[in-house]
């Protein structure tokens, strides 16, 4: 079982570590594992050079001494004068013990190591280490300015569990440290950020690199976090999975997305019996004149799903520019307003014979009608963009909670407050803001952002969430979500066509558009990727796994 997809907030990961404690795991021993996994992990990102130290200097004391000495070519006393002078920030509890033990050992291998601590009482174990830390003439301080001339920063100030605002004069070494602009790597998450809601207390590490321990804690999903941890990794140090679930149960109400967990609720393997009815019918309703691309983008995003059969309702003006765009499609026009936007679904239209509906791209206020029709239906929804804002002006809760049917909706921040102005008190935290949408509308819940959150009851009414932690900035342009309700229509179809689990192809569908968009940003760079080449990137994607 792969522990990458568990997320605990703080108070789990003490259950989980009191567990492994009580079990018989010295905290030293643990200490010692951890720190070693850390040190040797920051050798390789560093990509450092060079044999052990053997005849490290006793004398060292400041980094003008250090840099006069490199000037000066009187490098036999310091093997390979060319590493990096490394400043280790070490706070008071276990997490500076981790910062220390990091520093002897790199201290070992010839690193120049200065540490700055400014803490006067310590946790016992973290005492000891600084005691014998002081014992090798490492250098201490208990002010930042003899650092200043460090080529990086490992950063042990404060681990997670974080409750309280950084003070000076702490919080003012922090802010300089941010200023160097130099390499930063934070140890299990940056100093000064809420472990679970990604808050900054005032003043936070800007990390470069953050090595997260044990198990990923909930900051590594929040969006407002995700710009001080900078790059991130897992450092697995062998929990054992039965004291995982022992807190977090068999099947943990909170999850990131995995590649295997996306990949098995994939339309495939198909069966060599089926024919395009057995694959599902998706019907997409979007688009009017000023925004026709809206609904080209999303049947794009449909096609690429597999989907069986694909029809789009759009104004009777726009379609032939769908026709010629889908060839394989049914495009339906629709009566229309004056300025050429949906009025109303043609009179006859059978929605029932369609597996699901996705609708809401390009669509304007002006579609009201068309959506409430679809509202009233009992067929599988995707709701997006004015479908989202025709629902707020209806009522969200009111109306959601009245569908019998599937209700999946896929708000930006914008959508969602104006979907659930009643959850103003949790804006910020999207675990919670996603979880609370849910649990009020009883509908699937797809909070986009650089972290996409989704969260519904299951059959037990238990609130399941999955956050999908890979994506790109490359996917922020206008028509993005746009093909993300498209795939996510033609999954929906597919599933219910093929009696599959529908509310899993959500997050299928969220890991699939953003691994299209992380492969094209790669190819083309984040600048070159518009939503159209996002389209031309789906199934490429999916050949890579």
């Amino acid at each position: 079982m792969t522990i990458e997809k568990f997320v605990v907030t703080a108070d789990q990961m003490r259950q989980i570590e009191t567990r492994i404690f009580a079990a018989g795991m010295p905290v030293a021993a643990l200490m010692e594992k951890v720190a070693g996994l850390l040190a040797r992990r920051i050798q390789a990102l560093l990509k450092a050079e060079g044999s052990s130290a053997t005849d490290c200097i006793t004398d060292l004391t400041d980094l003008t001494d250090l840099t006069d000495r490199r000037k000066r070519g009187e490098g036999k006393k310091i093997v390979n004068l060319q590493l990096p002078v490394i400043g280790v920030l070490v706070g008071p509890g276990h997490n500076g013990g981790d910062a220390l033990v990091v520093a002897r050992e790199l201290h070992f291998q010839g690193f120049p190591v200065f540490v700055y601590c400014p803490f006067s009482k310590l946790k016992e174990l973290t005492g000891n280490h600084a005691q014998y830390v002081r014992s090798l003439n490492i250098p201490f301080f208990d002010q930042i300015e003899p650092l200043k001339n460090c080529d990086l920063f490992i950063d042990g100030l404060f681990g997670f569990g974080l409750e309280r605002a950084i003070a000076n004069p702490i919080a003012d070494a922090i802010e300089q440290i941010n200023k160097l602009n130099k390499p930063v790597f934070s140890l299990d998450i940056p100093s000064g950020i809420h472990t679970d809601t990604g808050e900054v207390f005032g003043t936070a590490i800007r990390a470069t690199h953050t090595l997260c321990l044990g198990l990923w804690k909930r900051a590594f999903l929040q969006d407002r976090a995700l710009e001080y941890i900078g790059s991130s990794e897992l450092i697995d140090f062998d929990i054992p999975v039965a004291d995982i679930q022992a807190i977090l149960g068999e099947l943990p109400a909170v999850q990131r997305i995995t590649k295997q967990s996306a990949i098995e609720h994939l339309p495939l393997p198909r069966s060599p019996i089926c024919h395009k009815y057995t694959n599902g019918h998706l019907l997409i309703i979007a688009g009017s004149e000023r925004y026709s691309g809206a609904a080209i983008l999303s049947a794009l995003g449909a096609r690429a799903s597999g989907v069986g059969m694909l029809s789009i309702a759009v104004p009777e003006s726009i379609k032939p520019m769908v026709s010629s765009r889908l060839p394989e499609a049914l495009v339906i026009g629709c009566p229309e307003t004056r300025s050429r936007a949906i009025s109303e679904l043609p009179v006859g239209i059978d929605l029932s014979t369609y597996d699901a509906i996705a609708v809401g791209p390009g669509l304007t206020l002006e579609a009201a009608i068309a959506v409430e029709s679809v509202l009233e239906s009992d067929r599988p929804l995707v709701l997006d963009a004015d479908g989202l804002n025709i629902l707020a002006q209806l009522g969200t809760v009111p109306i959601l909670s009245e569908r019998s049917a599937l209700t999946i909706i896929t708000p930006h921040p914008g959508e969602f407050k104006r979907l659930f102005p009643e959850l103003a008190d949790k804006m910020g935290d999207r675990i919670c803001e996603t979880q609370a949408a849910a649990q009020l509308s009883g509908a699937v819940v797809l909070l986009k952002g650089a972290r996409v959150c989704i969260s519904y009851q299951d059959e037990g009414d238990r609130t399941i969430t999955y956050l999908n932690p890979e994506s790109t900035p490359a996917l922020a342009r206008g028509g993005s979500g746009d093909v993300l309700t498209g795939l996510l229509g033609g999954l929906l179809a597919t599933a219910i066509a093929r009696k599959s689990p529908p509310q899993l192809v959500v997050r299928t569908a969220v890991w699939w558009h953003a691994q299209a968009g992380i492969m094209a940003a790669q190819e083309r760079t984040e600048l070159g990727v518009d939503a159209f080449t996002l389209t031309e990137y789906l199934i490429p994607a999916l050949r890579k796994f």
